[in-house]
C-alpha cells in the first residue's frame, strides 16, 4: 500500500507565547453578544477577545477546504485553532483502517495555515488501549503535522504506564479534563504541551463553573505557562451558556 502521508507538506506552526484560552465553538448568544463589539462574523468578534477556539464541528462532518482557509484569513496571526479528529476515525473505525480518512482530514485542516495550533484526539469511553493501532495514527499524525496533539482519552487502560509512555514517545499530550474519567492516572511523561478540557461539573456540559475553581485553575494554568509549556485551556460547558463567561473570566485571570 502506498504511503499516502508523504504525498503531502507538513502542517507547522510556531508555538504561542500567551495561554490559549477559549471555547468549543464561537457561537455567541444575545447575552455575552455585547462583550465582543464590532461588526463581521461571530468567528471574526470571537477572534478579537479570545485567542483560540476548539473546532468541534469537524469531529461530526468534514469541512471543505475553502472553509478551513476561510476562518484562517477571519483571525488575527496570534490567534490559534484546535481542531478535533473526525468520530469516523476515532469512534466508528476505531482507529483501523483509517489512512484515507487521516488524509482527507489534514488536507482539509492544513488550510489553517499557522493558525493550526493542535490536534485533539478525543476517544470513545469503550475504546481500550490497543498501543499497535494508536502508534499507527500517531506516527501518521506526526509526519503530517508539527503541531501540538493533545488526546483525551476515556477507558481506564489509557491511564496507565504503557498509555503515559506511547503518548511521550509521540510527543502527544493527555488532555486533563474535567470530570475527570481515570481512577489514580500515572504520571504523564510528556508536559511540553497542556492541554485542560473542561466540560463542566456536575452537570457535564451544562453547568457553570464557581469563581474559587476558576482562580485554582487559573493559577495551575499560569504555573504550566512559567515552566515554558504551550498551555491550552477548553471550556466545553457550552449547553447553558456557561462557557463563553468561564473563558472569559479565566483570560482575565491569567492576564492579570
Amino acid at each position: 500500500m502506498p504511503d499516502l502521508f508523504s504525498q503531502a507538506s507538513k502542517v507547522t506552526t510556531t508555538a504561542p507565547s500567551d495561554i490559549l484560552v477559549g471555547c468549543a465553538g464561537w457561537s455567541l448568544s444575545s447575552a455575552v453578544a455585547p462583550q465582543f463589539p464590532g461588526e463581521g462574523s461571530h468567528l471574526e468578534r470571537y477572534a478579537r477577545v479570545l485567542p483560540a477556539v476548539e473546532i468541534n464541528s469537524s469531529f461530526y462532518r468534514p469541512h471543505r477546504p475553502a472553509t478551513y482557509a476561510r476562518w484562517r484569513d477571519s483571525v488575527p496571526p496570534a490567534f490559534r485553532f484546535s481542531v478535533k479528529l473526525p468520530k469516523e476515525i476515532t469512534h466508528v473505525r476505531r482507529l483501523h483502517g483509517i489512512e484515507q480518512e487521516v488524509e482527507d482530514f489534514l488536507d482539509g485542516a492544513s488550510n489553517l495555515g499557522d493558525r493550526f495550533g493542535c490536534l485533539l484526539v478525543q476517544l470513545p469511553p469503550s475504546l481500550a488501549l490497543d498501543a499497535t493501532a494508536a502508534s499507527a495514527l500517531f506516527s501518521r499524525l506526526r509526519e503530517r503535522l508539527d503541531v501540538a496533539i493533545a488526546c483525551e482519552a476515556r477507558h481506564q487502560t489509557w491511564f496507565g504506564k504503557e498509555a503515559a509512555e506511547l503518548l511521550a514517545r509521540h510527543k502527544v499530550a493527555r488532555v486533563e479534563a474535567d470530570p475527570q474519567v481515570a481512577v489514580e492516572p500515572a504520571p504523564a511523561l510528556y508536559e511540553d504541551v497542556v492541554y485542560v478540557r473542561l466540560h463542566g461539573s456536575p452537570v457535564i456540559y451544562h453547568s457553570d463553573y464557581p469563581r474559587d475553581y476558576l482562580e485554582e485553575n487559573a493559577a495551575r494554568l499560569i504555573e504550566h505557562h512559567r515552566l515554558g509549556r504551550q498551555v491550552w485551556c477548553i471550556f466545553d460547558n457550552t449547553a447553558s451558556g456557561a462557557a463563553v463567561p468561564n473563558a472569559l473570566a479565566t483570560k482575565a485571570l491569567v492576564s492579570a
